[in-house]
């Protein structure tokens, strides 16, 4: 048997950060996905037990300002993809407002701690959203670049293509034939 499941990161990160800092008796306060501002100073020994049980989970604990802000734009573009509205502005608009940073200093700082640029990144963020839309909530491409606000399908084709080596159609063939497989045993 085989089911499939659908999860908010958001809520999954949250909940064991709740947990894990609950465990330590430590008092806090999440302000926002991935912050956390602490009440009280916190002893080192619980410092260490805190980073070895996040670990467990992925989750590091990131102490320079640079690269706090590189997983900050990565966030933000991450709720960017994920919006089941489409926005209606410019991803560098987007990002600049949200992070109070000029997107050329953004898109500088992205690139040399990434290697990689910002464009890139939203590429691969929005391909990977549209293969979950495609596996979970079984969308049409029109829908799909909707969605994830492409201009057009024949767009969305072409990235889908050079990111993942197939069409949006020839994957959608796949997990529809794979579905089929998995309902006859």
């Amino acid at each position: 048997m085989k089911i499939f499941t659908k999860f908010d990161y958001n809520t999954v990160c949250k909940k064991v950060l709740e947990d894990k800092l609950g465990n330590l008796d430590l008092k806090y306060r999440i302000i926002a996905f991935g912050e956390v501002e602490f009440l009280e100073k916190i002893p080192s020994e619980k410092m260490k037990l805190l980073k070895e049980d996040l670990e467990e989970y992925g989750i590091t604990i990131i102490e320079n300002q640079k690269t706090v802000l590189i997983e900050k734009i990565k966030e933000t573009i991450l709720e960017m993809v994920s919006s089941d509205e489409p926005l209606n502005v410019k991803a560098s608009v987007y990002l600049s407002e949200k992070l109070s940073h000029s997107y050329g200093y953004l898109s500088n700082l992205f690139s040399e701690i990434t290697f990689s640029s910002i464009e890139n990144y939203i590429m691969l963020q929005k391909i990977e959203r549209a293969k979950s839309l495609i596996i979970k909530d079984n969308l049409t491409l029109t829908e799909v670049a909707y969605k994830l606000n492409y201009s057009s399908v024949a767009h969305l084709s072409t990235q889908f293509k050079n990111i993942t080596g197939i069409t949006p159609s020839q994957f959608q063939r796949i997990i529809t034939k794979r579905r089929e497989l998995a309902n006859k045993q």
